[in-house]
């Protein structure tokens, strides 16, 4: 196991976004945290109202951005113009090449959302965009899976991005199978198991084969990868 502590993640504050990193992103530069597995990117980021990024670039790559506060305007190259409010997840496969927009059309309220990439499974994909509302039921949920299990949204990856929502002293047991990489993000609260402590905004990712569980201190919420 290896744990990536929230205050060791790079940041960027350019007043209208204060984002942190769990790997290496833009300026910030750390050689030994350039991802896990086919996970690239876990960016925390906070926009100030009536803030956003501009029209942008991405190609080849999995988008997920998953919002935790507030709400998001999303504008694109394919044509998608849509609002996206706290428990929406969208997903955006960039392939041979997307341009979009995101804003916070809030005048007074910051906008919270967590933006995770992954490296699709083939270069050059068709461009694509969907968005669900995942209400926040207690318990496990998948957002994004390889072939829409349990209603999740697709992803051209062979991983699965999953949703502990968890009350106060609720333990959950997650699997690591040979050849697999496993990898928990604490959104808000705390997880514990026999040989640690995760608080909000650490990761850790394991690489062994094993059921590790996990409890709940207070009402929790992570972000469980089970990567190639």
């Amino acid at each position: 196991m290896q744990i990536r502590r929230s205050n060791a993640r790079g940041r960027s504050d350019y007043g209208w976004l204060d984002s942190r990193h769990t790997f290496s992103f833009a300026d910030y530069y750390d050689p030994d945290n350039k991802g896990v597995s086919v996970l690239r990117v876990i960016n925390d980021d906070k926009v100030a109202p009536g803030a956003g990024f501009e029209t942008h670039s991405h190609w080849n790559m999995e988008i997920i951005s998953y919002i935790l506060s507030g709400a998001i305007e999303h504008k694109d190259s394919m044509g998608n113009i849509t609002r996206l409010e706290a428990g929406d997840v969208q997903v955006m496969t960039t392939g041979t090449g997307v341009t979009h927009s995101e804003y916070n059309p809030s005048p007074d309220a910051p906008l919270h959302f967590l933006q995770i990439w992954i490296r699709p499974d083939k270069r050059d994909l068709p461009p694509a965009y969907e968005q669900k509302d995942f209400a926040h039921k207690v318990g496990r949920q998948t957002l994004a899976s390889p072939d829409r299990r349990d209603d999740s949204l697709l992803i051209n990856q062979d991983a699965v991005v999953e949703r502990l929502q968890l009350t106060d002293a609720t333990t959950e047991t997650l699997q690591i199978d040979s050849g697999r990489t496993g990898f928990l993000h604490v959104i808000a609260g705390k997880l514990t198991g026999d040989e640690f402590e995760l608080d909000a905004g650490d990761g850790m990712s394991i690489s062994e084969p094993q059921r590790l569980s996990v409890t709940a201190q207070g009402d929790t919420e992570a972000l469980w990868f089970d990567l190639p």
